[in-house]
């Protein structure tokens, strides 16, 4: 919405209100991520550099659930760059942000610092710092955690032989890395947010990393996959992503896709064989499609970040801040 309002701003002034208020929203909820306060317990876990879900309990004591899942990742989401010709045009906006932080400096090395420049003298808006940065990177493009050869698991693979267990009330609760279907009735056995891929939170991954290169550039590496002693900056990581969640649909060496798993009639019949389908989420390690095949409401998205992936260079990305998605789409929001 943030990002909505900023475009509208340069074609009407007035939505500055709106951009405004989108800014306060993102900074209480920086805030509430990292739970400010004396005897408070964020989201945020140091030592082990992820965001958690905090349980608060009746007593009033918290206690994080260290399971590590698409929640610990999204917060890489909640970022936004604006050009420096904006901050020129619009110096309210900013003067808020600084404001605020003032105002709470314990959050200003918390997240991302708002008085630091980036390329093009561009500013960052972002719940994480650099250092947040990397460290949740590093986890993402673990293959042994998130990074599948099809896209991000929606669960750590780790908890496939160390599945999360919580004893509370007398009830004994475990959570494990399902990359297909649950293992229980619970919830109709449909598992979803468990371990398999899903396209429309790959997307904003996507975006974000877009976003993160626009304002760190090529000297912001990081390993991908962790562990290769393969560098590569942001924009090539957002490209390798890309190119695995292609995988699940474009035929591999011996003419299969990896969509259809082991239905052979989709895979040879030739009247099938190239009819694709847009299946709702994604099997976690072999990119079989699951559950309604028909969501072309959030899968379609394929297409566009196929398309994004050929035609938009590390030097386009790095020329304007525009929302990489919008320009993708061919929707001309240039704002420099």
């Amino acid at each position: 919405m943030l990002q909505l309002a900023t475009l509208l701003t340069e074609e009407d002034a007035s939505y500055a209100e709106m951009v405004l208020k989108f800014i306060g929203h993102f900074l209480a909820i920086a805030a509430a991520l990292n739970d400010i306060g004396p005897d408070r317990d964020g989201m945020w876990d140091e030592e082990d550099g992820f965001f958690y879900d905090v349980l608060r309990l009746p007593n009033g004591a918290s206690e994080r659930l260290r399971l590590r899942t698409m929640v610990g990742l999204l917060p890489l989401c909640a970022t936004t760059v604006f050009e420096d010709e904006f901050g020129r045009k619009h110096p309210e906006i900013l003067n808020k942000a600084r404001l605020y932080l003032q105002r709470h400096s314990e959050l200003r090395n918390k997240i991302g610092s708002v008085e630091k420049r980036g390329v093009k003298n561009r500013i960052l808006l972002s719940v994480l710092n650099e250092e947040k940065l990397r460290r949740i990177l590093k986890r993402m493009l673990d293959e042994e955690e998130f990074l599948s050869d099809y896209g991000i698991r929606s669960i750590s693979k780790q908890h496939k032989d160390h599945p999360y267990i919580f004893d509370q009330w007398g009830a004994h609760s475990v959570v494990e890395y399902l990359p297909a279907e649950s293992n229980t009735g619970m919830f109709g056995g449909n598992s979803n947010w468990r371990g398999p891929i899903w396209m429309p939170v790959n997307a904003l991954i996507l975006l974000a990393l877009y976003h993160f290169y626009q304002y760190y550039g090529d000297d912001f590496r990081v390993e991908c996959p962790t562990g290769s002693g393969k560098m590569m900056t942001l924009f090539e990581v957002g490209q390798e992503i890309g190119r695995r969640l292609g995988n699940i649909f474009l035929r591999d060496e011996q003419g299969h896709r990896a969509v259809y798993g082991g239905t052979e009639k989709f895979q040879t019949d030739p009247t099938w064989r190239d009819l694709i389908l847009f299946y709702e989420y994604y099997h976690g390690d072999n990119g079989a499609g699951l559950g309604a095949s028909h969501q072309t409401g959030w899968t379609g998205l394929i297409a566009t970040l196929m398309h994004m992936r050929e035609a938009i260079t590390a030097e386009h990305a790095l020329e304007t801040a525009t929302p990489a998605l919008a320009v993708s789409a061919g929707i001309n929001t240039t704002t420099a």
